[in-house]
């Protein structure tokens, strides 16, 4: 019985991980598309998680709002922080480089 509970959060941590790991690359590559589409440098290549928090989806069952933080530059000599919310896969929030000109984000 103790392997079996034990078996269950084990699968239950891998699921954890596998979706947070799932966000992080969406993440990354809405913060990358957003700079090159704002002809910015993306600094770092990465984006780093900020915040997690439940929320409920539509359905009514619970899910994870995570919150990511990415840095840019404009010039090459400055430092800015752009931050983007994701809600699953779904962007619901982003903070950051605009586009000079109109372009769908990937």
């Amino acid at each position: 019985m103790t392997l079996l509970i034990l078996m269950i959060v084990a699968g239950m941590a891998f699921a954890f991980w596998s979706a947070s790991r799932a966000a992080a690359e969406r993440a990354e590559a809405v913060g990358r598309d957003a700079c090159r589409a704002a002809g910015v440098q993306w600094l770092d290549q990465s984006v780093h998680a900020i915040g997690l928090r439940p929320y409920r989806q539509q359905s009514g069952w619970l899910g994870f709002e995570r919150t990511f933080r990415f840095d840019y530059s404009i010039n090459g000599e400055d430092r800015h922080v752009g931050k983007l919310v994701l809600r699953g896969d779904r962007l619901v929030a982003f903070t950051g480089p605009v586009a000079r000109e109109p372009s769908a984000l990937h």
